[in-house]
């Protein structure tokens, strides 16, 4: 049964879309500002939230641009409200550099990428994963940020909350890295109860506005915001600052600013990286994948299996930061790992990176259009385990 709640947040089961979904997730993660620009295969997102938002008490904006829209979101942030954008491909690219800004201003936000296949306007309808890599390195400088990697449209509304709570937790931007399939697939999603959903709220600070300074850690490195229209004074740059705010650019500064941006996420790795684990107790192949590719080597790994060979299944749900630790322990236990992606090998060389040589590690491969043949995955598996 379809119900809404006394705010207009639906609840119920309902046959949606991932890009609906996650529309639906931002609603009830409490989002109320969107600002963006219609590309697809992420457009549906829009749509869903233009439909929704006046029903709810949102705004959203259409953007000249993608450059505008993020700009915005980070603006609209710093307002007081949760923010959003999506988009894809050539989009993704121009907003790169003010999801730099975005980190170093420590602004809580939320971005979609429902990948296409590229480069340039390549292939607009159709799937892709090779933005994994831009989403942690396209911006420029030393930074951390979170990456999750829905693979149906439940998670699709499921993560879209939980990347909300990241990015208020640890003030950060964070991304919901889906692919044109599972934007576009349809099956079931259930939306729980508004008071089932556990929602983390914006930190804002208990001191008096004399003695608040806007980038003065807390005991886990993440700084309180303070409330718009209180009397608080704050400076926010993208230049390297001191805890007022204020620019500061020198080595010494350079290091407390940009290193505490780093320690926030990587001392945290152990409570904000979420994978899922298959068949990994008896494991001396692991298969490791994200997105739509999780999926699709789930058939390969029943049909190994079937076969005798010891294969487990590890599903990268935070893609970044990547669980290193992880990967390292498995490493000194199995012999192979094997990872599809819908590239040219991208997080296979994180992958690659943490194995240390100490299990081999092999990409399957594929340019995008469309998702790998179950069979090219089984293959992969035969060949590792001779």
């Amino acid at each position: 049964m379809v119900q809404a709640d006394p705010v207009g947040v639906l609840t119920g089961t309902h046959y949606l879309d991932g890009d609906h979904a996650a529309a639906e997730g931002a609603c009830s993660a409490g989002c109320r500002f969107f600002a963006g620009y219609p590309i697809t295969p992420s457009t549906e997102v829009a749509e869903r939230v233009a439909l929704r938002f006046p029903l709810i008490g949102g705004t959203f904006i259409q953007m000249e641009d993608e450059l505008a829209s993020i700009a915005a979101v980070l603006g609209g942030s710093w307002g007081g409200l949760k923010s959003m954008t999506v988009t894809s491909g050539p989009g993704f690219s121009l907003m790169m550099e003010n999801i730099g800004l975005g980190v170093m201003m420590e602004v809580p936000c939320v971005v979609i990428n429902v990948q296409r296949g590229g480069p340039s306007t390549g292939l607009p309808t159709l799937p892709a994963q090779a933005d994994m890599m831009q989403a942690r390195w396209g911006s420029h400088g030393d930074y951390e940020l979170i990456a999750l990697s829905p693979n149906s449209p439940q998670e699709c509304f499921d993560l879209t909350i939980e990347s909300f709570n990241l990015s208020e937790q640890w003030r950060v931007p964070v991304l919901v890295m889906m692919d044109e399939c599972i934007g576009h697939m349809t099956e079931r999603v259930v939306i729980p109860e508004a008071g089932e959903i556990e929602l983390v709220e914006r930190r804002y600070t208990n001191l008096n506005p004399d003695d608040y300074l806007p980038y003065k850690p807390c005991e886990d490195l993440v700084p309180e915001m303070a409330p718009i229209g209180y009397g608080y004074r704050f400076h926010t740059t993208g230049l390297t600052h001191d805890e007022r705010g204020y620019p500061s650019m020198n080595a010494e500064t350079q290091q407390r600013c940009v290193g505490r941006l780093l320690d926030k996420i990587n001392l945290n790795r152990d409570e904000i990286i979420h994978v899922d684990k298959h068949y990994l107790d008896d494991a001396d192949i692991v298969v490791v994948s994200y997105g739509i590719s999780s999926r699709v080597a789930i058939p390969a790994v029943e049909k190994a299996r079937r076969e005798g060979i010891k294969v487990g299944e590890l599903r990268l749900v935070t893609v970044w930061p990547f669980p290193e630790k992880l990967i390292r322990e498995l490493a000194g236990n199995v012999k192979a790992f094997i990872m599809p992606e819908i590239n040219h090998g991208q997080v296979v060389l994180e992958l690659e990176r943490c194995a240390g040589g100490r299990a081999e590690t092999r990409l399957v491969k594929h340019a995008g259009g469309w998702v790998h043949d179950p069979e090219t995955i089984y293959e992969a598996i035969r060949e590792a385990a001779k």
